[in-house]
């Protein structure tokens, strides 16, 4: 078939390398000058299935309103007078029973597995290099309490068949020696074998360079003003300036912005930006710098290796579509890496960086069909979109060709939110 994909982020772009493996002719439509330019372009880093979960759990109301009150503040929240976020807010607190943690646990750790394991296979397929590291994370507790209650962590992670192992502070200095400088700041780790690392915006814009080998067609530069259809039938897109571009298959990947495109064909999409922040600073002592991501539990924020970079990424900043750059979530960030790696980088030649997350309220994206025939979904990704992409992208072009998945997916598609 004729596909067109609408978003050339991560997930746009392995949406498209799937699809042209599949055999069809895929066109890629994004409004940026190049590949991964916006929400992929500088994330945390993480390939993380070990920490697949979401957001929405048993005691994380009561935990947000702590967090709000912290001065170096994992969670922001702008008061302000709109209703879709404060409907996908009572969604989410909905969400937040052991019974829909589990089932939502369960579909994130499905997909984000799968994923992994498909990006391993493209990486052997193609080739492809992007200052991956394929050495774990270390979630790091600075405290006791923090220790203490590691066992709701590796609970749901035994029910899942994830590796993991408890580690005592001298365990932590052996997985990331560099931790051997600041042996007062943290009391012990959990460790995820199986997690990796790596540039996304590299990886896509590789990856695009790729496609374009298997015949893709990029069109950057290219914003997208709505779509045209008739009854249950998407029958074009239509550009900002006018252009009128048709398809057999459309797929939505546009991150937060889908629900925007797709609200007037009457698909309600509960997506909401999540804004992020990232510092990427260059390494000065190789020795001293992260071996791979070690997540600091107390700020939530991920410290990450990059080649000769480190990548400090996190928050969770509730503030519609607000692209400024905020000093104080700049000081949070500063604050984990000079406490853990205080000699590893250049803090003053730190890039400072804010994208918007595409957040559901159950954390699991939407991946698949609509109630409009040609119009499929792949978006809803939230933090976890680097580490979900290519197993999103490859079940996406198996229901677009009509394959059956390699994984259950009908409970990744919109209408779960209908039953």
């Amino acid at each position: 078939m004729n596909v067109l994909i609408l978003g050339g982020g991560v997930v746009g772009v392995t949406s498209a390398y799937y699809l042209a493996r599949a055999g069809h002719q895929v066109t890629v439509l994004e409004r940026q000058p190049g590949a991964g330019l916006e929400t992929s372009f500088a994330n945390a880093g993480q390939v993380s299935p070990g920490y697949a979960a979401p957001w929405a759990a048993p005691g994380i109301p009561v935990k947000a309103l702590k967090w709000l009150m912290m001065r170096h503040r994992p969670l922001v929240l702008w008061p302000r007078l709109e209703p879709r976020l404060y409907g996908w807010l009572t969604r989410m607190l909905a969400n937040c029973t052991e019974e829909a943690y589990r089932r939502n646990k369960g579909r994130m750790v499905r997909l984000a597995e799968y994923s992994r394991d498909v990006l391993r296979d493209l990486r052997t397929e193609t080739g492809i290099a992007y200052d991956h590291r394929e050495k774990g994370t270390l979630q790091l507790f600075r405290t006791q309490k923090q220790l203490d209650h590691v066992g709701d962590d590796t609970r749901v992670l035994d029910a899942y068949g994830v590796p993991y192992t408890v580690l005592d502070p001298a365990g932590c200095i052996a997985a990331e020696p560099a931790l051997a400088a600041v042996p007062d700041v943290f009391v012990g780790g959990l460790r995820l074998p199986g997690d990796e690392t790596g540039d996304a915006h590299l990886f896509t814009q590789r990856l695009a360079a790729i496609c374009e080998g298997l015949g893709v067609t990029f069109r950057y530069g290219t914003a997208i003003a709505r779509l045209h259809h008739a009854g249950d039938r998407v029958t074009a897109v239509e550009t900002a300036g006018g252009e009128l571009l048709r398809a057999e298959a459309y797929v939505a990947a546009l991150g937060s912005y889908t629900p925007a495109l797709l609200r007037p064909l009457g698909i309600a999409l509960p997506v909401y930006p999540v804004k992020g922040y990232s510092l990427t600073l260059p390494i000065t002592d190789a020795a001293a710098a992260p071996v791979s991501t070690v997540m600091d539990e107390t700020y939530k924020v991920a410290i990450t290796r990059l080649g000769d970079r480190i990548r400090v990424g996190g928050t969770a900043e509730l503030a519609g579509f607000s692209s400024a750059l905020r000093l104080p979530r700049r000081e949070t960030l500063a604050r984990s890496v000079q406490d853990l790696f205080p000699a590893g980088g250049d803090l003053s030649r730190a890039a400072f960086w804010t994208g918007l997350r595409p957040m559901t309220p159950d954390g699991t994206p939407i991946v698949g069909g609509t109630r409009v025939a040609n119009l499929f979904t792949n978006t809803g990704h939230g933090t976890l979109g680097w580490t979900m992409a290519c197993g999103s992208g490859r079940l996406l072009a198996d229901l677009v060709s009509g394959r059956a998945p390699e994984i259950a997916s009908d409970d990744l598609a919109l209408d779960r939110y209908a039953a």
